[in-house]
């Protein structure tokens, strides 16, 4: 059976990719209305240019709190992401550089502690991926650069975090579902995945005493810049196309679980990976 067209078919010539260039444009938000539940809040958002990321911040923002957005040169969709929760009379600061940097990392993280007036949430979620068609065509440049991006910069931001945080506080990292079905074309990309899992769970059990929560969200597919940005036309016109639901999901359907795991709502979960995946079963 042939999969449905669900995209136009596009592709963009960068990663992570720009939002703004992306038809349909991605619907950043979620269907429930703002209940205050992040009052007072401030978070630090990674990737938090477009995609799952601006969608977070936009329900953070609905949700009461005051977030900053690591992204690399994104500005023009940074901008967009700023205008968004400024509509909802809550502050965006922007720090644009690289997440492979652990001085960036580090410094970014504080700045946006000093900026915001402290920080409660982190939200690990940047993340570029390379499709190949064999495990050999991964050169060490490619993998170095999955791995410093996907994993390494979510291990500095967390550092730098946790000299900031108090009791209380609470990180929420972005997973995948590849982490759990793997990936025959993105091996490199699921491996990362897998090891922020792992670091989840580790870390949970690591600052249980200190009260500091560490969870995470898997999602299936999503419709975000890095799609166009990864694969040809024709993948991205059926993009999303073989999960039960059959089809991709809106950012704003993945943000709530965000907003779920950094409020009090979860306040008996730590070590944990919720699953937004359009119907895959995950058994782990």
């Amino acid at each position: 059976m042939a999969k449905k067209t669900l995209q136009p078919p596009q592709h963009q010539d960068r990663q992570p990719g720009i939002e703004s260039w992306l038809r349909p444009a991605p619907d950043p938000h979620s269907a429930w209305r703002g209940q205050k539940r992040l009052e007072g809040k401030r978070a630090y958002i990674s990737g938090g240019d477009s995609g799952i990321g601006r969608a977070v911040a936009i329900a953070f923002a609905e949700e009461g709190a005051d977030v900053a957005i690591a992204y690399f040169d994104e500005h023009a969709d940074a901008e967009e992401t700023a205008a968004k929760v400024a509509e909802s009379g809550r502050t965006c600061e922007r720090f644009a550089g690289d997440l492979k940097d652990p001085e960036f990392c580090k410094r970014s993280v504080r700045d946006a502690a000093m900026r915001l007036g402290g920080l409660d949430i982190l939200i690990n979620n940047a993340a570029v991926q390379y499709p190949q068609q064999e495990l050999g065509a991964i050169d060490s440049s490619q993998l170095e650069d999955t791995f410093r991006t996907n994993f390494f910069a979510y291990v500095y931001c967390t550092q730098a975090a946790l000299e900031l945080f108090e009791t209380g506080a609470c990180i929420v990292s972005t997973a995948s579902v590849t982490a759990y079905r793997g990936s025959p074309e993105l091996i490199d990309y699921a491996s990362t995945k897998g090891a922020i899992v792992a670091f989840t769970r580790s870390l949970a059990l690591n600052l249980a005493d200190k009260e500091i929560r560490v969870n995470a969200v898997a999602p299936g597919p999503v419709w975000t810049p890095l799609i166009p940005a990864s694969f040809d036309e024709e993948t991205v016109a059926t993009f999303g196309s073989d999960v039960p639901m059959k089809r991709p999901a809106q950012p704003g359907e993945i943000a709530p679980s965000y907003v779920f795991l950094a409020s009090e709502d979860a306040s008996y979960m730590t070590g944990q990976v919720l699953h937004p995946n359009g119907g895959e079963i995950v058994n782990a």
